[in-house]
């Protein structure tokens, strides 16, 4: 697998570092405007920026090029990019966070939020906390797991709320509330290998395919 890498921060560099152990080659890499757009690549990975995103989406569709999408706080563009990518004929993966754990935790608080919807004493909140260098806040994976909970029936306010400092890699937690209880689930990332691992296997996975995915599609497909 022939990886062009666009956004070469730290996600960028540790992907960079990470490809080759897991059966891929780094053929370009894009950053800030430079590199080369034309380096021959099977998939390219997208840890840019949401501002940057937009115009890297035309390099994709011109070049049909199948794209795993890791930027997060472009959900404004969603429906335009999607509509691009289906005349296109694309393949892409897009996911605010490809942690393997993060999206089982997904699945667990929709879960506990269907349950939770027939105890009216409970209420719901979603705390995330990151690195001071994180720009969207509050994440996008915060928005994700608020997006299932009220997919899986909650209707009650959520509230949430976030924390950027120093160098935390990732802090989520969804809580219910009652007047005689807590109830916490947390997912607590130790670095950002994780989520380099997930993107990796979105890229093999998305090679050969059309449409847009997540990457619970990914785990679907893989299991």
């Amino acid at each position: 697998m022939k990886l062009l890498l666009v956004g070469y921060g730290k996600m960028g560099r540790l992907i960079d570092e990470m490809a080759r152990s897991q059966g891929a080659d780094v053929t370009g890499r894009v950053d800030l405007g430079t590199g080369d757009w034309s380096a021959d690549a099977d998939v390219a990975i997208d840890f840019s920026t949401a501002e940057a995103l937009r115009g890297n989406f035309t390099h994709y569709t011109e070049r049909k090029l199948p794209v795993v999408i890791g930027t997060t706080g472009w959900s404004a563009h969603a429906a335009e990019l999607r509509e691009q990518s289906e005349r296109a004929g694309l393949g892409v993966v897009a996911a605010a966070n490809f942690s393997v754990g993060v999206n089982l935790f997904e699945l667990i608080v929709a879960e506990a939020a269907r349950l939770m919807q027939a105890q009216p004493q409970y209420a719901a909140w979603i705390h995330e906390a990151h690195h001071a260098a994180k720009r969207d806040a509050p994440s996008g994976t915060a928005l994700v797991l608020h997006d299932a909970m009220v997919e899986a029936s909650f209707g009650r306010p959520i509230d949430v709320s976030s924390t950027r400092a120093g160098s935390i890699p990732g802090i989520h937690t969804v809580g219910f509330d009652s007047p005689s209880d807590t109830i916490e689930l947390t997912h607590t990332a130790r670095d950002r290998r994780g989520f380099a691992a997930g993107a990796l296997m979105a890229a093999q996975w998305i090679q050969g395919r059309r449409g847009w995915f997540t990457m619970k599609d990914v785990l679907r497909g893989t299991a």
